[in-house]
């Protein structure tokens, strides 16, 4: 279901996923069952925002004012849904 204007999408990790930080590599992971992804940059900083409780412009206006002039609006909800596609967001 792809949330609309009534609904909007507060994105969540999937249940069986967990956000961790490794600290040896000093870089955010998704873990999830038989498979780790490596998040780069500043995507697990994004991950971490997605709660349930956040709407995707919320965390885009989050993000906005934590690194002012970074193109987040054109960046983070095509990464959300990214993600949502490959089934990590719900």
């Amino acid at each position: 279901m792809t949330p609309g204007a009534d609904h909007p999408w507060c994105p969540s990790l999937a249940p069986a996923l967990m956000l961790r930080h490794d600290a040896v590599r000093g870089t955010d992971l998704l873990v999830m069952p038989e498979r780790v992804v490596v998040l780069k940059g500043h995507a697990g900083m994004v991950v971490g925002l997605c709660d349930g409780t956040r709407t995707v412009p919320g965390i885009v206006g989050e993000l906005a004012g934590r690194f002012p002039g970074a193109p987040v609006a054109a960046t983070v909800p095509a990464f959300l849904d990214s993600l949502r596609q490959e089934g990590w967001l719900t």
